[in-house]
């Protein structure tokens, strides 16, 4: 169990934990120079079952408010401090907006101080704090008075945070017990607040597990210096331990290429490597003070501290208010994170924020379907839900939808089971997407015929770029390969076509096919000089080698001259022995190697280009897609 302190500067956090637990929590010598907490301070409270209760203290002036925000990160219980001298003050309502932007943790409020006060300011401090809460939204606050530095009222509040604890303990013990339970199933994510070494040991770091478990001897990824380390020992609740899980506060001693000066508050410990960090993303927002569109603002989000801006898209007065923030340095967030929003004089807190997708589209986001889709996404509350809805908009890269949802490979799959989508590789598409997709290749397969009477078909590479030039390589092929096995398109000598194009010769063009072959041996030839040699009539003669492309027997490589197909695969395989020895040919190269025009040489060359075999990189002329011939 983690306790947290929140509160106005001197009402005595620091020395109420010191009366619960015995430890002082403040560590820094200005903190002890000045009597005031600066920094995150720790102190745990072992009880009679061998368990231990963790706190957290947090700094109380306005000039620390990141320290304070730094340390609520996955905090289960705030101890809402207010002294009953001063009462209610700014800290005091800053510190509970706060708490409320963060998702209104549970509460439990200590009067301090009461040795100080008449037992008429007491009362007067007690309804203070009564209706403060009220019009936060917490109704029946536990409520103690207490004078730590006599140890008046420390008992009683002692039974109540034992009485917690012991709660909780017993829904950590079913929780740890429970493997389907959704946050251990999720990746271990450590926001790390606090770096030191231990001579002995070595680097230490500390942070409250947000999510899934870790193990002595796992690798994780620290995400400040970018690389790999191996967890040499834990440390959970302030006790030795061989594994920890979410929700504890952990120590964890860490070993790899990695100094003490490499690692900042604010870096990630993961279980795998990141597929991204955001730079925008998509938020809902909760606003205690009117924004302005791009306005300038801090953003904090667990123990990190950034600069950024707002754009707000729809209306102030919607539900819910959506926003698009724009991060002056990346963070990584997950959906569901909370991030708290102050002003850039860093004076206010104007509202608080949670992540409802990691993916904003480059234009479109003010758009009124764009924005229906959005709302709907924000009151999604399962994976199942939210995948669905992903879906609707196309193809979604599911690396991405798994770090955004911190889903292990066995989750990701278990939600795939059953659903209607089609997958290749990382990418998943519905299959109504399926449906207008292959619709679309064969539209376009249907308009090349239409275009292209005198040819086969077209190359499964340039198909691809025509039809759905944005979709991935490998969703793409495997849509054409599902229309091949459900022979509505056919693949012949390499070129696609529709089943009913080119079926065969008429009787009288199979008789003139046989007279007409033997001429396209070795060279090319142009419709009016083969009806020449043959004495045959020209549109006889062009209808004829039309058709013969059809069926894949000659190719046109400009219109009405044609090659026989063997030569071509001969020439591709010309090309492809230059690519593999020279990385590609000139239309020099290829000239002189056949003998033939320059004129045809690039005829021939710019043919390939065309469809898909080949493309131009500055003179030369490098495969492409070899498996078209």
């Amino acid at each position: 169990m983690i306790f947290a302190t929140a509160g106005h500067v001197d009402h005595g956090k620091t020395t109420l934990i010191r009366a619960i637990t015995g430890v002082d929590t403040t560590h820094l010598p200005e903190e002890k120079k000045r009597g005031m907490t600066i920094d995150l301070g720790y102190a745990y409270w072992p009880q009679p079952d061998g368990s231990s209760v963790g706190f957290v203290d947090v700094p109380g002036h306005e000039k620390f408010l990141p320290n304070m925000l730094a340390g609520m990160g996955g905090i289960d219980h705030i101890l809402l401090v207010v002294a009953c001298d001063d009462g209610v003050m700014a800290q005091t309502r800053e510190h509970l907006a706060i708490l409320r932007l963060i998702g209104r943790p549970d509460i439990t409020v200590v009067l301090t101080k009461a040795d100080s006060v008449e037992q008429a300011r007491i009362e007067e401090v007690r309804q203070q704090v009564g209706q403060l809460l009220a019009s936060q939204g917490w109704q029946s606050v536990p409520l103690f008075i207490t004078a730590a530095a006599i140890k008046e009222g420390i008992i009683p509040l002692r039974e109540h945070l034992q009485s917690i604890h012991q709660s909780y303990a017993i829904h950590q013990v079913r929780f740890r017990q429970n493997p389907q339970h959704e946050k251990l199933q999720q990746r271990f994510r450590l926001a790390i607040d606090r770096v030191f070494t231990i001579k002995g040991a070595g680097l230490v770091v500390t942070g409250t597990a947000l999510a899934g478990s870790v193990n002595v001897g796992d690798m994780l990824w620290l995400t400040g210096s970018d690389q790999s380390v191996r967890v040499r020992g834990l440390h959970a609740q302030n006790q030795l331990v061989q594994r920890a899980t979410a929700g504890q506060r952990i120590a964890l001693n860490i070993a790899g290429d990695i100094s003490k000066e490499q690692i900042s508050r604010g870096d990630w410990l993961l279980l795998q490597k990141p597929s991204f960090a955001a730079e925008k993303v998509l938020v809902e927002i909760e606003a205690d003070l009117p924004l302005q569109n791009w306005q300038s603002l801090h953003i904090h989000h667990a123990a990190s501290h950034i600069t950024g801006r707002i754009s707000i898209l729809n209306s102030l007065t919607a539900t819910p208010i959506l926003a698009e923030l724009t991060l002056d340095r990346p963070l990584w967030l997950v959906e569901n994170d909370r991030l708290v929003l102050r002003d850039i004089s860093a004076r206010k807190t104007l509202a608080g924020a949670r992540v409802v997708s990691l993916n904003s589209p480059r234009r479109g986001k003010r758009q009124p379907e764009f924005l229906h889709w959005l709302s709907q996404l924000a009151r999604t509350s399962s994976h199942l839900e939210n995948l669905t809805l992903y879906l609707t908009r196309g193809t979604l890269l599911l690396s991405h939808f798994a770090w955004a949802r911190q889903l292990t490979e066995n989750q990701l799959n278990n939600l795939l089971v059953g659903m209607e989508v089609m997958v290749a590789g990382d990418w998943v598409l519905s299959l109504h997407h399926v449906v207008l997709a292959e619709q679309k290749l064969l539209q376009t397969v249907v308009e090349y015929h239409e275009k292209h009477p005198d040819q086969l078909g077209v190359g499964k590479a340039r198909l691809k770029r025509m039809a759905l030039p944005t979709l991935d390589d490998m969703l793409a092929y495997k849509l054409i390969n599902r229309l091949l096995e459900q022979e509505v398109l056919k693949q012949t000598h390499g070129w696609l076509h529709l089943p009913e194009h080119g079926l065969m010769f008429t009787p009288e063009q199979a008789c003139l096919w046989l007279k007409a072959e033997p001429y396209f041996k070795t060279e090319a030839w142009w419709v009016r000089d083969l009806t020449t040699e043959m004495g045959e009539d020209e549109e006889v003669i062009r209808r004829l080698l039309r058709k013969a492309a059809q069926l894949g027997l000659v190719i046109a490589i400009v219109s009405d001259r044609y090659y026989h197909r063997q030569q071509i695969q001969q020439l591709a395989d010309l090309i492809r022995n230059y690519s593999q020895t020279k990385g590609g040919i000139t239309a020099i190269d290829f000239r002189d190697e056949l003998g033939i025009g320059r004129k045809l040489a690039i005829q021939i060359l710019e043919y390939f280009d065309r469809t898909g075999f080949t493309r131009r990189k500055a003179n030369l002329h490098v495969l492409r897609d070899e498996g078209i011939f």
